[in-house]
């Protein structure tokens, strides 16, 4: 945010404060071209994915019968990530109620909850000597509190298993029942992350079964419900929004005192996934980087190949909890 002299007031992860010119700034779209077709430009592709580490993690989570979105949602940082012995859980197994146009996890009719999930994926967090760790899910429309519950009761075999490992959940909408938002929030995770994905105006493309105005209320009902948790969303670009549409979400975002927001490009899994409309350059990741900090986030991720909990370890040492 500008103040009255011109200048934006810059705050890195660090805390820091520096003032440079307020910038009137247009993303370049001279080198996107017809981007959607042909090879991906060289700051979007990746190296192999495996190393030992992360066969012997490959390894733990089918001993579990366990699932990651890291795998489902064919992340592309999967070999750094898990090379480095992090991995993103996903519960509730691997197949969602809804249809998302950009999401890789198939959609269907899902097998019943496992209630003995929670522990298995703490067991899990014990075994790779986690000190955070990341629980995200499918939605599970047809459950009456959307799964909630085994969000919660993951939490909870964390702590007796691993005690001082942080926990940030991913949550999904749970279609606005609050009572459901409160039960998660009951465990206190130290990271409540619900991700807006995309601008209002393509909600309907992109997100068909999710709501704008209802992410942002639970995003703020969060915070309402424990003071002490960071909340966090995360957008995709490339799908067709414009520079000032991001603007704007971040604003919203901001309006609803969410700490932590992470900017990834879209990447179309399969030609049946919405097509990718242009690349942003690491120049214009790095310049919303800039736009989120000075509006007052606490940590921005933007990045080509950010996803939600892309160095979420880091994020965590925001965290304000002491008690854990």
């Amino acid at each position: 945010m500008a103040g009255s002299n011109g200048k934006h007031a810059i705050h890195n992860a660090h805390g820091h404060i520096h003032l440079e010119p307020a910038p009137t700034y247009q993303p370049d779209n001279s080198r996107s071209g017809q981007l959607t077709r042909g090879r991906r430009p060289p700051w979007l592709r990746v190296g192999p994915v495996d190393s030992p580490k992360y066969r012997e993690l490959k390894g733990l989570f089918r001993g579990k019968h366990l699932h990651t979105v890291c795998e489902e949602a064919m992340c592309p940082n999967i070999g750094e990530c898990w090379g480095r012995g992090t991995a993103t859980f996903l519960l509730m197994g691997d197949t969602c109620t809804r249809s998302c146009g950009f999401c890789k996890i198939k959609t269907g009719r899902p097998a019943p909850l496992d209630p003995d999930e929670p522990r298995r994926v703490a067991e899990s967090v014990q075994a790779m000597g986690l000190q955070h760790a990341v629980l995200t899910s499918v939605n599970r429309d047809e459950q009456p509190d959307g799964g909630a519950w085994v969000f919660a009761e993951s939490i909870r075999w964390i702590r007796r298993l691993q005690p001082g490992c942080t926990v940030e959940v991913l949550i999904p909408d749970f279609k606005g029942d609050w009572a459901a938002l409160q039960v998660v929030m009951e465990a206190r995770p130290e990271i409540l992350n619900h991700n807006t994905e995309t601008v209002p105006r393509l909600y309907r493309t992109v997100r068909p079964q999710a709501k704008y105005a209802r992410s942002m209320e639970l995003l703020r009902r969060a915070k309402e419900m424990d003071p002490l948790a960071l909340t966090k969303s995360g957008i995709m670009v490339g799908l067709g929004e414009s520079w000032d549409e991001i603007l704007q979400v971040m604003d919203d975002l901001r309006a609803q005192d969410v700490d932590i927001m992470t900017i990834g490009q879209y990447l179309q899994p399969s030609r049946f996934h919405l097509p990718i409309q242009r690349y942003y350059t690491p120049e214009e990741f790095q310049r919303l980087e800039e736009e989120g900090l000075a509006r007052g986030f606490q940590w921005v991720e933007s990045g080509p190949l950010v996803r939600s909990s892309y160095h979420a370890d880091g994020q965590a040492h925001l965290s304000r909890r002491r008690d854990v």
